[in-house]
């Protein structure tokens, strides 16, 4: 997607995020996208590029549930679909329903359905009875579920047309998944299974349009229901049946076959229910449905998982399968359990007896299980999304056997994303989140001609932390990477990269294939393993012999400092999950003592010679910014001026000034004087109550000492800084319709002082304002004369929550610029990269 206006074109060039910790919260479409819930988005990636397509806003809560119509199970019926929908549902009770036309692949949302529940949705299941007609359920923690049809349009433009079928009260404990089939037979009824926090499998039956009837009970797990699926019709001899499966928190998957057993009228015209005899019970209860009998028997239970099972699914039938022909439901079902692994269950061919085929599963001791697992529409691929926001994906590559392979997806946060920095020439962007972890974002050169070009991937996970971290500074200047993280704690720690990340950046960058040697003897060390506690990285040396430790006295328990060990290695493609999380850390080199409470905000100099930091604050001797001098890490200076927390910080780019602003409402600018032996001189040469409420952001002309403030009263001013050190307002932007929560600016041609600022909001919006700023003869900025033009990006590229943080990257024109690269952090999860091109 992009956005054209007639001088600046923005097009988005990646977004990374994760996916929210929630049962049922991804959905693997006909369409062949995945769906799932990123804080308030829903958020679409495609399998086949491990990319993220778009983001669709409109959710005001968590998104708990997506599902679309047809979903994978229905992709055999889905190839002459001109449009697919889906449907997501958030922990308000808000269900959106959303159509995407494959022709231009543009998204809308269709509609939003009437506010049927009073709490969070917890699961959404539908089928398509027609090409425009489907039927789908949804069920909520507030104890009702809810039965609805929706008819589609057959011309683009028009509106889908949503019924409420009916509303069942299910009592005080909750439903939390859904099944919908339509009964075996040709009968035109339809059954809807659910279970929850009882136990209990209840099924209802209903005609087509008729009311939903509670036919009967299914009783034998002992724990909470968690997952339910019913299979397509199955033929076998003269029965027709669908099979049930289900899933529950007593680590066991039972299997229930559900068999059409003929017309209650059919032999006497009228029949009494209490004629069912003893008999017809042998092979298992009967339940009756309109004027048809069914009969129910547990078919199987598969033991196996060794922690709740989250989810099953049964196998999609093949895409080849024709409808005159009849299609063929796998005898296969898919399994996806909190002790880390993904099972495929198949019933053995001479016995019948339901096996365990196949186990994939990520057994490092980081990943804490999964929360649900999908087949793709062709079943040659299978998806996982575990605790930590990750996806995982195994795809069938065996040619006459099975031969199961991870694959790449797509990575990001899981929590809020508090802060970004680029490299210092702009390789890569680094971004930190209260999820606990750092995160190192770059563009992967792919060698393959065939290929479409660069991806940007996730290759290094620097920091995992047992702490929310807030925010991050990469040191610029000469020397090896390095930045400096805080978090909720009072210490900023500094890391420095190992020669196994140096290796990886340069194989993923670099068109050369040979590593500098010169890099190679400077740095000694490999990688970092993780403390037991899970707070400082201890650094792997490249010469360090493997030692095995004998545990002795410890009766072969395993004790808190029984982490494994990472294995860092230099990677030769995008690294998947389990490898981000254990083997790519960073050693820590330093930690910086100083601050009273929990850091905040971090900046670091151009010349790479100072950092400067700040923490929460509510008195003037706390809210001190400290410096801190590279290298030697001492503290060189405590800056005080503010009374409350200092939000953001930045130097001027010639780094003689550093401008602070606070939740105080003031800005503060000191200036900095290097003396020769490393001694820092500091004073505070201004400052000024700017605006009405915090000002949450700030940033320098990179051309000049012309500076930016942004605010909760929804205002951008413009100041300039004259040679006698007084501050004067140059200009205020118009009102804004949302807090302005950041703020960069990045220069376009130095000598007419041209630049772009780039706006971010409290509600997700994003805005790009061109800045022009007249000086007089003597260099003193002339108040008034600045001018401002603007491009607003559209919503469905912008974040859905409050933007955090927006930093440009460094052209690599210093004087004149035209194509330029934004990157954004926000409330939503997502770390967005947006290419500006200045015509």
């Amino acid at each position: 997607m992009s956005i054209n206006n007639s001088k600046t074109e923005v097009k988005r060039l990646f977004i990374g995020a994760g996916c929210n910790r929630i049962v049922n919260n991804v959905s693997w479409g006909a369409s062949d996208l995945v769906s799932f819930g990123a804080q308030n988005a829903v958020v679409i990636f495609c399998p086949k590029s491990a990319q993220i397509l778009t983001t669709l806003p409109g959710h005001k809560a968590v998104v708990n549930c997506t599902h679309w119509l047809p979903s994978n199970k229905f992709a055999f019926k889905a190839k002459q679909l001109e449009r697919h929908y889906l449907l997501s549902g958030d922990a308000d009770g808000v269900i959106i329903l959303w159509e995407l036309s494959l022709a231009d692949n543009k998204w809308r949302p269709a509609l939003q359905l009437p506010k049927s529940h009073k709490k969070g949705v917890t699961c959404i299941t539908g089928f398509m009875v027609s090409q425009t007609d489907a039927i789908f359920a949804t069920s909520s923690s507030d104890g009702t579920v809810c039965i609805w049809d929706v008819v589609f349009p057959t011309s683009f433009g028009c509106e889908c047309k949503l019924s409420c079928l009916e509303t069942l009260v299910v009592g005080s404990r909750p439903m939390v998944t859904l099944s919908l089939a339509q009964l075996p037979g040709n009968t035109g009824l339809i059954a809807l299974a659910m279970g929850g926090l009882d136990n209990k499998i209840y099924l209802y039956c209903a005609e087509r349009t008729g009311k939903f009837v509670r036919a009967c009970e299914l009783k034998g797990h002992t724990d909470w229901i968690r997952s339910l699926d019913f299979s397509l019709p199955i033929f076998s001899g003269e029965a027709d049946s669908v099979l049930l499966v289900s899933s529950s928190q007593d680590k066991g998957i039972r299997i229930w076959k559900l068999t059409f057993r003929g017309s209650l009228a059919n032999t006497e015209g009228t029949y009494k229910r209490g004629e069912i005899g003893l008999a017809s019970y042998i092979e298992g209860p009967v339940f009756v449905a309109g004027s048809f009998s069914y009969q129910i028997s547990l078919e199987s239970l598969l033991i196996g998982h060794e922690d709740w099972v989250y989810s099953v699914q049964w196998q999609p039938p093949s895409l080849a399968a024709e409808e005159e022909i009849g299609f063929y439901q796998p005898q296969s079902i898919l399994s996806a359990s909190m002790d880390k692994t993904m099972m495929i269950w198949q019933p053995e061919r001479k016995t019948g007896i339901w096996m365990n085929v196949v186990t994939v599963g990520e057994l490092s001791h980081c990943a804490l299980g999964f929360y649900g697992g999908h087949w793709s529409p062709d079943a040659r691929s299978i998806l996982a999304h575990g605790y930590g926001g990750s996806f995982h994906m195994w795809k069938n590559i065996g040619v006459s056997s099975d031969n199961w392979q991870p694959q790449k997806v797509p990575s990001g946060h899981f929590a809020a994303v508090t802060d970004i920095a680029w490299a210092r020439c702009g390789e890569y962007l680094l971004s930190v989140s209260h999820d606990q972890t750092t995160r190192i974002f770059a563009p992967w050169h792919n060698r393959d001609p065939q290929s479409y070009g660069d991806s940007w991937n996730e290759i290094a996970r620097p920091q995992v932390h047992g702490h929310d971290i807030n925010c991050a500074a990469i040191i610029q200047g000469k020397g090896n990477h390095r930045f400096v993280s805080g978090a909720e704690e009072k210490v900023a720690r500094v890391f420095e990269a190992p020669l196994s990340f140096l290796k990886t950046l340069h194989y993923a960058t670099s068109e050369q294939s040979s590593f500098p040697e010169d890099v190679q003897a400077d740095v000694q060390v490999l990688g970092a393993n993780m403390s037991a506690l899970g707070l400082s990285q201890k650094p792997i040396y490249v010469n360090a012999t493997h030692e095995i430790q004998e545990n002795l006295g410890n009766d072969g328990l395993d004790t808190l400092e029984s982490v494994p060990d990472a294995v860092p290695v230099a990677l030769t493609e995008p690294p998947i999950e389990d490898q981000l999380a254990w083997h790519t850390l960073w050693p820590e080199s330093h930690k910086l003592y100083g601050h009273g409470n929990e850091l905040f905000s971090l900046c670091c100099d151009h010349e790479g010679k100072l950092v400067a930091s700040s923490c929460k604050a509510q008195s003037a001797t706390v809210a001190e910014i400290w410096l801190w001098q590279v290298g030697s890490w001492k503290a060189v200076g405590r800056l005080q001026s503010h009374s409350l927390t200092v939000t953001q910080m930045e130097f001027s780019h010639d780094d003689n000034l550093l401008l602070a602003v606070s939740r105080d409402r003031q800005f503060s600018i000191f200036k900095i004087n290097r003396a020769g032996n490393d001694e820092i001189d500091y004073k505070l040469v201004a400052r000024q109550e700017a605006h009405k409420r915090i000002i949450w952001a700030c940033s320098w002309n990179p051309f000049g000492h012309e500076f930016a403030t942004g605010s909760r009263d929804k205002t951008v001013k413009i100041w300039g800084v004259e040679k006698t050190s007084s501050v004067k307002p140059l200009l205020t932007l118009p009102q804004f319709d949302s807090s302005v929560t950041a703020l960069s600016w990045v220069g376009l041609d130095r000598q007419r002082n041209d630049g772009l600022l780039a706006v971010g909001m409290e509600s997700g919006l994003l805005q790009i304002w061109s800045l022009h700023v007249e000086r007089s003869d003597d260099s003193i900025p002339t108040p008034g004369v600045a001018t401002a033009q603007i491009i607003r990006l559209d919503p469905f590229m912008c974040h859905v929550s409050a933007v955090i943080r927006l930093a440009w990257k460094n052209p690599e024109n210093n004087e004149y610029s035209t194509n330029l690269q934004l990157a954004s952090c926000g409330a939503d999860h997502c770390v967005r990269l947006y290419e500006v091109i200045v015509h």
